[in-house]
């Protein structure tokens, strides 16, 4: 479940060092655009991984096998997949294609330092989808438009967040506009995600729910999970 990087889209629209940047802090990907325009994925990304680094720079080692919402990966299985998404899509902003066969054992490599190197490939990601043109056109092995392969990262990043907060019992917000960007991406796409059982089947919510809640009930998750 919650793994959308083969998901085809039904309707086309339109190396740093390892810090973690701060809401001030001024960025390419934040450059002037149309008011009426949606922002740029990059600004999205940008502002989903400030969001989500607090939460797994917090995940302590005696944490690694506990289980997460997506029932098939535990914390540190999850924490893999995500290093490997935001690695990938940086090379699909580029219009080249990727093999997401093998997952790498990042945090086995990395050790103590991973942290820091998800936060460099987060930033690394942000540059890519703020380059000239990365919005443009196609990309990906099933030539989706750019944008929506752009949004299918940022719900990794956005939702998986959220998995690895609730697996080790702390607070997560999402980034200002992410959320009303992905409700949207899984409106479209959600029908096609549920056949490819990348979704699973939506869980009801009550009335009056946030609009994370209910992301995250169309993405088949229950937003009151917990690990017990």
């Amino acid at each position: 479940m919650n793994d959308t990087r083969d998901i085809p889209d039904e309707t086309h629209y339109g190396a740093p060092a390892h810090t973690d940047r701060t809401a001030d802090a001024p960025h390419p990907a934040q450059g002037p655009h149309p008011a009426d325009a949606p922002p740029p994925i990059s600004a999205l990304l940008d502002a989903a991984a400030q969001a989500a680094l607090p939460v797994l720079r917090a995940v302590r080692d005696d944490q690694l096998g506990r289980p997460t919402p997506c029932s098939e990966y535990d914390v540190r299985a999850l924490l893999n997949h995500l290093f490997q998404v935001v690695v990938a899509f940086q090379t699909l902003a580029a219009k080249k294609d990727v093999d997401f066969s093998h997952t790498p054992d990042r945090l086995g490599e990395y050790g103590a330092q991973w942290p820091d190197r998800f936060a460099d490939e987060t930033a690394r990601l942000v540059e890519a989808w703020a380059a000239p043109g990365a919005e443009d056109g196609l990309t990906g092995g099933m030539q989706l438009p750019a944008r929506t392969v752009g949004a299918m990262v940022l719900l990794d990043l956005t939702v998986h967040a959220w998995d690895v907060a609730r697996a080790i019992g702390r607070p997560y917000a999402p980034a200002a506009g992410c959320v009303t960007e992905l409700r949207a991406l899984a409106a479209r796409m959600g029908p096609t995600a549920r056949t490819m059982n990348v979704f699973a089947a939506p869980v009801p919510v009550p009335p009056g729910a946030s609009d994370l809640d209910m992301l995250l009930a169309e993405t088949g998750r229950d937003p009151h999970w917990t690990a017990g």
